[in-house]
């Protein structure tokens, strides 16, 4: 008995590191060195320095900072992938329990009667035998797969992978919604801009009308500019309800980021407030640590790892399965029999499983396999490729983007000037009062356009960041 047991803990310690099938190894990409210049004159400029983590908290806008804490917390996306990483970890330990000692323990009693026509018909029964008796067993069975040829392993080694992957899909998913958040809240501050334009224009025209109307009384306007004035006020307040419903329908989107329900944070954020300045300059890293950083990319090489295990997996099932098996007890015709040492019986040794025939399921199994492998691999090129294109296609907007705000803020001081000589001019009498109106309008449209030219700068920077995958560790607290 010594020398079996030793012989056959040789034979796994020879034997415990072959693990067949391809081991998985980080493919090489050829990164670019630096990212694209843009041949625009920004303000905001960006380099190549580390990627903020918490990065809007270089907008320095409190209610903002506050928002994205709370969203860790309280999103329920979050939550739920959080609960898939638990499944996929539980999973580790289903495929590692694979590989380790069984043990079971059992009892039972049982009373049997024997067919005199049966099996006992071909022995000479003892004397006084009986066809009619109890039997009492406590029984302890154990198992164990030797996995000699790495086959519990790499199944493991799966489940490891997809277990990482479930992580990184969840910061994936931590980065769009804190991308989303930050984008909610920079429209929102951009159409109470926008309601603040339109409320000062409104006030403009209300005097406009109180003059037209003074210089009507003394005989020097006409009933027409007294009609253009009240049409004007009429049109500038058209646009008062559409703007206030996007602004309701944005404070209730961020609501819904924070798992809260309608009209939750209307105290909290319906107040005006002014949009948040774009930092002066941006850190973007370097185009090779975007492979570290960018969660995406970190999911897609999980995956990549999980299809080259279960390529392992599928060729370790042509060999064969070696278990050690065995069990004691203790067994007698009387329950005082069945709890003493005299009543031991045992069993105990090797067990070998060969697959001779199959039916051509493993080889399936394996070409299966394989071409995963193939598409996994294909799949860590595009998303790689695709990541590179995104920041680079990011920071060719923010940097227009600028260039749009300036001219548009140029556009703004100009039809601001026209209506101030147009007004002189209609006060002077040269001009008619529809010539003001028309100014007036233009100078609307020209605000309003700035107005949205400076929320989409924002939104623009909040796309270069979520590009360059920033900001997910938050996610993960201390």
């Amino acid at each position: 008995m010594r020398s079996y047991r030793t012989n056959t803990l040789a034979l796994v310690a020879l034997l415990a590191g072959c693990t067949v099938g391809p081991d998985f190894h980080e493919p090489a990409v050829d990164s670019p060195a630096v990212w694209g210049g843009q041949n625009v004159e920004v303000g905001s400029r960006t380099y190549g320095g580390p990627v903020e983590e918490a990065w809007w908290d270089s907008f320095h806008d409190p209610e903002l900072t506050s928002l994205e804490t709370r969203l860790a917390k309280q999103n329920l996306d979050l939550q739920s992938a959080l609960e898939r990483v638990k499944q996929a970890r539980a999973q580790v330990q289903v495929a590692a329990s694979q590989g380790l000692p069984r043990v079971e323990a059992e009892s039972q009693a049982a009373h049997i009667r024997q067919s005199p026509d049966g099996p006992a018909s071909l022995v000479e029964p003892a004397p006084g035998a009986k066809l009619d008796y109890n039997l009492y067993e406590n029984l302890l069975e154990t198992s164990w797969e030797l996995d000699l040829f790495g086959k519990v392993r790499r199944a493991k080694e799966a489940a490891n992978a997809n277990s990482l992957a479930a992580i990184e899909a969840r910061h994936a998913l931590a980065l769009k919604v804190i991308s989303d958040l930050a984008q909610d809240y920079m429209t929102l501050r951009g159409l109470q801009a926008q309601q603040s334009i339109v409320e000062a224009n409104l006030a403009v025209a209300r005097k406009n009308l109180t003059l037209v109307q003074q210089r009507f009384d003394a005989g020097v306007a006409t009933n027409s500019d007294v009609d253009n004035a009240e049409t004007q006020i009429a049109e500038i307040t058209a646009n008062v309800s559409p703007i206030q419903q996007q602004i309701a329908q944005q404070i209730n989107a961020i609501g819904v980021l924070l798992a809260l329900p309608p009209r939750a944070l209307d105290a909290e954020l319906r107040r005006p407030a002014a949009l948040p300045i774009i930092p002066p300059s941006v850190p973007v890293g370097l185009p090779s640590t975007l492979l570290l950083r960018r969660p995406d990319i970190r999911e897609s090489l999980a995956r990549l790892h999980e299809a080259v295990a279960q390529t392992g997996v599928a060729t370790a099932s042509f060999y064969p399965d070696i278990s050690l098996t065995g069990h004691a007890g203790l067994q007698g015709l009387s329950a005082s029999n069945a709890f003493s040492m005299p009543s031991l019986e045992y069993q105990i040794g090797p067990s070998i499983s060969l697959p001779l025939f199959e039916g051509g399921r493993l080889t399936g199994t394996l070409k299966l396999r394989e071409s995963q492998q193939q598409e996994a691999g294909l799949d860590y090129r595009k998303t790689v490729l695709q990541a590179w294109n995104e920041v680079d296609d990011a920071l060719t907007a923010y940097a227009l983007a600028q260039q749009r705000q300036k001219d548009v803020a140029t556009t703004v001081a100009k039809s601001q000037k026209t209506l101030t000589d147009t007004q002189q001019n209609f006060q002077q009498g040269t001009v008619g009062f529809l010539n003001v109106t028309a100014a007036q309008a233009q100078v609307l449209r020209n605000q309003q356009s700035l107005a949205r030219a400076d929320t989409r700068l924002n939104v623009n920077l909040i796309n270069l960041y979520k590009a360059l995958g920033g900001g997910w560790k938050t996610v993960e607290g201390p």
